[in-house]
């Protein structure tokens, strides 16, 4: 899953990231609250993990922002107030959960785990784009009612994609979308992937270009 941690203590930072990346996890970070809400629009994050104490905008701002905008990502808010009424405004707000520092690494992984397994039982498992359809669940791929034969590393690159339909994905992002690579995995292999994995979803009506210096788009064919 793919987290966007904004904290502006950088030995935090370092410690929070590294115990989120230990579980395979991919995490963004970022010191300040103006650029979260764009960021969130523009790419498919599974969790905000939100400090209150930021420089400009604080964390409780952000969340506003964040939850004006109709952005359904899970919310845990990281901070040092412990108050009754500060935990209340933040939920509020629209925070999801609330973890009080310092906190236990083991305590936020969890946290993290159970706020992102919640909200993804909450939407569907499947994902539809033309005639290409996937059942996340089953872990199973279609165009119309025909299956489609995937490897692992197809099977973990089409889903990715399929959640990021019409924005264009960095090959970077891409190779951490498999844990069926071994790390630091060659662009020429993410290159046969994709190219594999394009040839057998064109039929559904859809078109995976590539975006000449910045990625891949995944799109329905006009």
């Amino acid at each position: 899953m793919r987290i966007l941690l904004v904290e502006d203590d950088e030995h935090l930072v370092e410690t929070t990231a590294r115990a989120l990346r230990s579980q395979g996890w991919v995490v963004d970070c970022t010191a300040r609250g103006e650029p979260v809400a764009r960021s969130l629009r523009e790419d498919a994050y599974d969790l905000l993990i939100l400090d209150i104490g930021l420089a400009g905008i604080d964390g409780f701002e952000t969340l506003r922002r964040v939850r004006a905008e109709g952005l359904p990502v899970p919310v845990l808010i990281l901070t040092a107030r412990d108050a009754v009424e500060d935990r209340v405004r933040g939920l509020e707000g629209g925070a999801d959960d609330y973890l009080v520092k310092p906190f236990a690494l083991t305590e936020l992984v969890a946290r993290a785990r159970a706020l992102v397994r919640r909200s993804q039982a909450r939407t569907s498992n499947q994902l539809h784009l033309a005639r290409l359809r996937i059942d996340q669940e089953a872990r199973r791929a279609y165009i119309g009612d025909e299956p489609l034969a995937l490897s692992a590393r197809e099977w973990d690159v089409l889903g990715f994609l399929m959640a990021r339909a019409g924005k264009v994905v960095p090959k970077e992002h891409i190779a951490l979308a498999s844990n069926a690579w071994d790390q630091g995995v060659s662009d020429n292999a993410i290159e046969v992937c994709l190219s594999r994995l394009r040839a057998k979803i064109e039929p559904g009506g859809v078109q995976l270009r590539t975006v000449r210096g910045l990625g891949y788009l995944l799109e329905e064919v006009a």
